[in-house]
């Protein structure tokens, strides 16, 4: 892990607990179009479960690719892990269809504060998390970590082949958590990337919510440096122009540092953005088709 990696987790606070669920319990299973749904129940590390849906591509002759997909926020605390299937406004339409028909599996873990996660609320985790000295952001995305887990040791899975997806809220946890894991091979990230200190100048970074608080990051990482850590690999990071969460000025910052650092690595292939000038804090139509070109070189 590199001294920025190693910077970072300790920020989040959970630097010391290893990456994996405890039980893991399977509670329904069916077959429904070309796709094989698992419906699980992943322990976490204090004893909560974390309700995650689990979907393989029905006919598969040997390992393959996956998803680590990432709900969305959106203040819409109800609908968590049920986005894979139901899609939210902000999308075209939900995803899980369209990865399972490229040949990926798909895993999308219930975060704290959802669906049926959904008490103590965000307020009150992230309060209770910042005064015993650890973080909620931390908190998902080690849980997010436990299920990169669960895929990378899955006998139907391709572990070098596992990319981390999400849009918003979903977005961030993207590229934080394949900067902060090594075995994701790729990332997409879509309306959510902009410098933290330029959002915090223009004030639009008090329309995020509290699960984003990481006391002192700013002293550490910008955007930029963070989801440089995941260079050299593949990234994909789609922005509208008029999205409040990442206004022009603070996406040009981060994308110039992240660019920096891409040509360091000389990795500037694996670099993607597609930029809609008059987007906003959704998906269009060219983003999805966008997305979709860029998974498809990971089958």
């Amino acid at each position: 892990m590199s001294d920025l990696r190693d910077e970072l987790a300790q920020l989040l606070g959970y630097a010391d607990l290893e990456p994996h669920f405890g039980a893991v319990e399977t509670v329904g299973r069916e077959v429904s179009g070309n796709a094989e749904v698992l419906n699980l129940r992943f322990e976490t590390f204090d004893g909560e479960v974390a309700p995650s849906w689990f979907v393989l591509p029905e006919r598969r002759t040997g390992p393959v690719p996956a998803v680590l997909y990432l709900h969305a926020h959106g203040n819409r605390y109800d609908i968590g892990r049920q986005e894979l299937f139901d899609g939210r406004r902000a999308l075209q339409s939900a995803y899980c269809e369209k990865l399972i028909a490229l040949g990926f599996a798909v895993l999308c873990v219930e975060m704290p504060c959802f669906g049926a996660r959904q008490e103590p609320n965000e307020s009150s985790r992230s309060k209770a998390h910042l005064w015993n000295g650890t973080t909620l952001f931390g908190r998902m995305l080690h849980e997010l970590r436990c299920g990169m887990t669960f895929l990378c040791e899955h006998p139907e899975i391709d572990e070098k082949r596992i990319v981390t997806l999400g849009i918003s809220m979903g977005g961030t946890q993207a590229y934080w958590l394949a900067a902060m894991d090594e075995r994701i091979a790729a990332a997409v990230s879509l309306c959510s990337f902009a410098d933290l200190r330029c959002l915090v100048k223009s004030g639009n970074h008090d329309k995020h919510g509290h699960y984003m608080s990481v006391p002192g990051l700013l002293k550490v990482a910008s955007t930029g440096q963070i989801a440089g850590l995941v260079a050299p690999r593949p990234i994909f990071i789609g922005a509208g122009m008029k999205d409040w969460s990442s206004p022009p000025d603070c996406f040009d910052m981060a994308r110039a540092e992240l660019e920096q650092l891409y040509r360091h690595r000389s990795a500037q292939k694996s670099l993607r953005f597609h930029v809609e000038p008059d987007g906003g804090h959704e998906e269009t139509s060219a983003v999805r088709e966008a997305v979709l070109r860029f998974l498809r070189a990971m089958v």
